[in-house]
């Protein structure tokens, strides 16, 4: 195999550490001198990565195809889950998502398949696009429009919980992050700098 083609890599499972371990690989390119697009699905600016990332190299561009409202489909969550939501949740029936939340999404999935494709990026990280597409905002074919238009030295990953068996199947390296224990089971919320 050469060692300039760019493979597809994806980050799965229920484990903490998807998203970290996408950072990671995208502060390596930059070591590298690679041109990393980080195109996060799903997410405002909200996360403690958006101070830094930024400023660490010219060579990356991190950009958020978030609203501030998280999405769930009906009856995948509990009462006591969507309790803790609160007002910052946006429940919908299967197979109707929200027109707007979809409409973010096909801006980035336009997004991804020109920074694939143009020659600008060595690297392209789809961060929580995997997500995305459980809640039914991509399908499985706009991703798959995304690898096949990828150039081949290109670099592609994706990131998020329930990768779908499609993706799977055509990606080259898929590594499933595997909840053993987490102290959030024992009430412990989201800290600043670890979890968001």
């Amino acid at each position: 195999m050469m060692a300039d083609k760019g493979y597809i890599q994806v980050y799965t499972g229920n484990g903490k550490g998807k998203t970290t371990a996408a950072i990671g690989l995208a502060i390596r390119a930059l070591g590298a001198g690679k041109r990393v697009l980080f195109l996060q699905f799903m997410k405002s600016k909200v996360y403690s990565e958006h101070n830094i990332l930024p400023q660490i190299s010219p060579l990356l561009k991190l950009e958020t195809l978030g609203k501030p409202f998280f999405v769930a489909k009906e009856g995948s969550m509990t009462a006591e889950e969507l309790a803790k939501w609160g007002s910052e949740i946006v429940v919908f029936p299967p197979g109707k998502p929200p027109s707007d939340y979809v409409a973010v999404a096909v801006q980035g999935i336009e997004r991804a398949k020109h920074a694939v494709s143009n020659g600008e990026y060595d690297v392209v990280i789809l961060d929580e696009i995997n997500v995305a597409m459980f809640f039914e905002l991509v399908s499985w074919e706009q991703v798959e429009q995304i690898i096949n238009c990828k150039l081949e030295e290109v670099e592609l990953v994706l990131t998020g919980r329930g990768a779908s068996p499609e993706l799977i199947e055509r990606a080259d390296l898929v590594t499933e992050m595997r909840e053993i224990k987490h102290y959030y089971n024992q009430g412990v919320e989201a800290r600043l700098g670890i979890e968001n």
